[in-house]
């Protein structure tokens, strides 16, 4: 295997090990993010794209070539002069052969560094998704407990209404009472309209999370069924 060759297996076999650690189950999508979120990879940020960008021509130009290796040794060695040097016969066979184990190798490299791309995204998505369900949750919850607040309120004061005495109470609880529910009434209605709106932002937010969920489970299937098969290829 010549240098270029072999670089680009170990740029294989580092992908592979990179989307394992990625898909390890006890790390979360938040905590991926906080590790993104360092110093070092903000600097490294603005050379990402054109890292990513130049990885990709490269493993395209390497895909093409061995492709045409492939094609060009497909063809050779089915003739007459086979039976007659078999020297020849089985030098270009491992030829062919070194052309197919280099087409699988920069195929699925580039493949991979594609899906490692897309699981990188899907995990900083999931991530802010969950964030921002956990800020909808803590919202309506203070929402609800706002309501049962109001309504306490609203109970205590027709307590306070039934056991005045005499009507000149009466009249100063009915004139409480009534700008009182006036007003807890225009925050109840508030309150609700809120409560509402956070509920269906959740449920918005709930399908979108599921969306990045399934989307990321079958990045990971298909990445386990391209390595079984490379596996199997190898063999």
């Amino acid at each position: 295997m010549t240098l270029q060759w072999t670089a680009v297996a170990l740029f294989l076999y580092v992908e592979i090990g990179v989307l394992l650690i990625l898909c390890l189950p006890f790390i979360s999508a938040t905590r991926w993010q906080c590790i993104f979120q360092l110093r070092i990879w903000n600097k490294m940020a603005r050379f990402w794209n054109k890292f990513f960008l130049a990885m990709i021509i490269i493993l395209i130009v390497l895909f093409l070539d061995a492709l045409r290796e492939v094609r060009k040794y497909s063809g050779v060695g089915n003739g007459k002069d086979a039976n007659l040097h078999p020297n020849m016969f089985d030098h270009l066979h491992m030829k062919l052969f070194r052309a197919q184990r280099n087409l699988y190798i920069s195929g699925f490299t580039l493949f991979l560094w594609l899906v490692l791309r897309r699981v990188i995204t899907l995990i900083n998505q999931l991530a802010t998704e969950s964030g921002s369900t956990a800020s909808l949750q803590i919202k309506a919850e203070c929402a609800n407990q706002t309501a049962k607040k109001y309504m306490e309120d609203n109970e205590l004061l027709k307590q306070t209404l039934m056991y005045g005495k005499g009507d000149k109470a009466t009249a100063e609880g009915n004139e409480l009472l009534r700008s009182e529910m006036e007003k807890l009434r225009g925050e109840l209605k508030g309150s609700e309209e809120a409560l509402e709106k956070s509920q269906s932002e959740m449920e918005a937010m709930k399908k979108q999370s599921d969306g990045l969920t399934k989307e990321y489970d079958r990045l990971l299937k298909e990445h386990q069924d391209l390595q079984e098969s490379g596996d199997k290829k190898d063999d």
